[in-house]
């Protein structure tokens, strides 16, 4: 897991600022001040910034991006064991392969309800079928194995 050094800084600055609030609020509390009851709301946002900037720093992880293939949208996934991106009408036959392999790459596994890991993934484009209606074409389709990383050619 990549971390972001910036917002692992941010994080570690912000946890001293809360640190520095709540004895702030302590000694508001103790003194009877007037604005203690904002320096709880204060010191509530800074801690939750910290913690914030912490967890999204360990756990972004950028998009993988591979040589030749072309950003493809991502138009039906059912949340389990299927994905289906479109391709444009100019997508070059040399371009489907790399990036089928790169929407596969860049699928999330958390959250995922499949039984054995398996994610099937489809490359189509909408070509017209005469009189006013189109029909899909399955260009491609790999499977992504969500245990091991691994994509599986079919």
């Amino acid at each position: 897991m990549p971390t972001d050094p910036i917002l692992l800084e941010a994080g570690r600055w912000l946890g001293i600022a809360s640190g520095v609030l709540f004895l702030t609020m302590l000694l508001g509390f103790r003194l009877g001040w007037g604005i203690r009851f904002r320096l709880v709301g204060v010191t509530s946002f800074t801690t939750l910034l910290a913690i914030s900037c912490v967890a999204f720093a360990i756990s972004y992880r950028p998009r993988v991006a591979i040589e030749g293939a072309v950003s493809v949208p991502i138009v039906y996934d059912n949340g389990a064991d299927l994905v289906i991106a479109a391709a444009p009408a100019s997508l070059e036959p040399a371009a489907v392969a790399p990036s089928l392999q790169q929407v596969a790459l860049n699928l999330r596994g958390s959250g995922r309800n499949t039984a054995d890991g398996l994610v099937t993934v489809r490359l189509r484009r909408i070509e017209p079928a005469g009189d006013g209606l189109d029909r899909p074409v399955v260009l491609a389709e790999v499977q992504r194995d969500l245990v091991t990383g691994a994509v599986i050619p079919r």
